[in-house]
């Protein structure tokens, strides 16, 4: 991701993505908008496929569970409601792939890519101050994805397939590492010509901000978070943005913009009031650390805990101590880390003691979420495997673990000898993998854990579901292939026929898409 990401949305203007410049801005017409049928669903899904492809191997693509379960909470309710509001046809939400990648960018910036797929900087999250402001954001580029804003913004006067528009940005992807390679395929008149006819118009902004905004209200959201996050991008541009802000570029924030979600807030008198959110300051501050975890970065986490303003409220205050726990876990001072978590408890317990609303009370129990797998991480992060299972467990035994508690348990699982609990743990991942099989992290925790249990063939299934869910098709067909092989040996256990069985149909489906995406090249 990063750099040559940035470029992605004006050079080739195939999504709200990470943008280079206000390109119709500088030209004297606007794109068409189309007719919505210049690239079909199954031509679009298979261009954001190949897209995504590139991106899951990106050293910047982040799977951490904590983030992913929070955007993924977020979404949710978002891509219901439009379901709800006629917004996204059954077909669109069946063929798409609805998927959330998270890149470690400290940039402000969200885009939306052919086929379904979104993606969110760290910075973006970072710097939100409640869940409200983020939703705002996943449902704008939700909505140029339900009104084909990419199908529709690709002119017919380009005169190119969307294979030969896939293969542009993943040129520019692949220059990410060479700026001077990137600015060579920018510059060149065939993608200049790209850039002038496929941008967003300002008519697809509009409407993307109305649709929504009301999917955001029909999702529960607070309203609020359109105005709070409007207000946020203003004056990032009145402060002369120098780079950090390239969401302003790739959706330039005019002041009709503006004055109209204004507007629409004001008609919504039902719209709560936002409080300082611990929970939301907590993750913020994780989003920070993890997008900026240089040397330098990681000291000014820690000097911002050790010198806290007599202003700091008290979400501040437990995120700069979150952060700075983090900070210490990656230049592995273990035991400045123990300190600044044993500072962050009492925050945190106080915070649960004088809710004042359902919002701060919903906010409190995360926190203390929050902590508790921050706790487990800490442990983790010096071999303290018990203590992990000890920390996030509940009392109440057979109880289900949600995502991020089930991924710690099964990463300190996978590091013990052997425990009681592997073969509950192993069930549970099963469980999850079934309802969620493009769950790439999962696959590979139940493969460690079905390994550790002499489980052969059934972990190297996982391990190519895990493959495959990252649309690596070479990489799972090699996984399942030796699979296949060990079946073939005979020796397997009582009851692995029928995992035999399901080896041999995944790999048949896994060919059949490697040979399409060899066709379609």
């Amino acid at each position: 991701m990063k750099h040559a990401i940035r470029r992605l949305h004006w050079t080739l203007g195939l999504a709200a993505a990470m943008g280079m410049g206000s390109a119709w801005a500088q030209s004297s017409g606007l794109p068409a908008l189309g007719d919505g049928e210049s690239i079909s669903l199954s031509a679009e899904r298979q261009l954001g496929d190949r897209i995504a492809r590139e991106l899951y191997r990106d050293p910047d693509f982040l799977e951490d569970p904590v983030l992913d379960e929070y955007i993924q909470q977020l979404w949710a309710p978002l891509v219901k409601a439009a379901a709800s509001r006629g917004e996204l046809s059954s077909e669109l939400q069946e063929r798409f792939a609805w998927r959330i990648l998270l890149g470690r960018d400290r940039s402000v910036n969200a885009f939306a890519l052919p086929g379904g797929y979104l993606g969110v900087h760290l910075g973006l999250i970072a710097v939100v101050g409640s869940h409200d402001e983020l939703a705002s954001v996943l449902a704008h580029e939700l909505s140029h994805v339900t009104q084909r804003h990419i199908a529709r913004g690709m002119s017919d006067q380009a005169k190119m397939t969307p294979w030969v528009i896939g293969s542009m940005i993943l040129g520019v992807l692949a220059a990410s590492k060479s700026p001077q390679g990137a600015q060579a395929l920018i510059v060149g008149g065939q993608a200049a010509a790209v850039q002038s006819q496929l941008s967003y118009s300002r008519d697809m902004e509009r409407e993307a901000d109305r649709v929504g905004y009301g999917i955001l209200v029909d999702a529960g959201y607070d309203p609020k978070g359109f105005v709070g996050m409007f207000a946020k991008l203003q004056q990032a541009a009145g402060l002369n943005d120098s780079g950090a802000f390239p969401y302003l570029r790739s959706h330039p924030l005019t002041s009709e913009r503006l004055a109209d979600m204004q507007a629409r807030q004001q008609l919504n008198t039902s719209a709560p009031g936002t409080a300082a959110d611990m929970a939301q300051a907590m993750l913020s501050a994780r989003a920070r650390v993890l997008s900026q975890n240089n040397p330098d970065a990681l000291k000014a986490w820690i000097q911002e805990a050790e010198q806290p303003t007599t202003r700091s409220m008290p979400a501040q205050r437990a995120g700069a101590l979150y952060a700075a726990t983090l900070a210490h876990l990656q230049m592995r001072n273990m035991a400045a880390a123990e300190r600044t978590l044993q500072a962050l408890g009492p925050l945190v317990a106080a915070a649960d003691h004088v809710p004042t609303s359902e919002a701060s009370r919903t906010s409190a129990l995360a926190a203390k979420r929050w902590l508790r797998l921050l706790r487990a991480e800490v442990a983790f992060k010096q071999e303290r495997f018990d203590e992990v299972l000890q920390t996030v467990i509940p009392v109440q035994n057979g109880a289900a673990l949600q995502r991020p508690e089930l991924m710690a348990v099964a990463q300190a699982l996978a590091r013990m000898p052997s425990h009681p609990l592997q073969q509950d743990i192993t069930g549970q991942l099963r469980q999850w993998v079934q309802a969620a099989p493009h769950d790439a992290p999962a696959w590979d925790a139940l493969s460690r854990l079905l390994s550790k249990q002499g489980q052969a063939l059934a972990s190297l299934r996982a391990e190519g579901e895990a493959q495959i869910a990252r649309l690596d098709w070479s990489g799972g067909i090699d996984r399942l292939r030796a699979a296949q092989d060990l079946a073939r040996t005979g020796r397997l256990r009582p009851g692995e026929h029928i995992e035999a069985s399901i080896v041999d149909a995944r790999l048949r489906y896994a060919q059949d898409n490697w040979l399409a995406l060899q066709k379609q090249r």
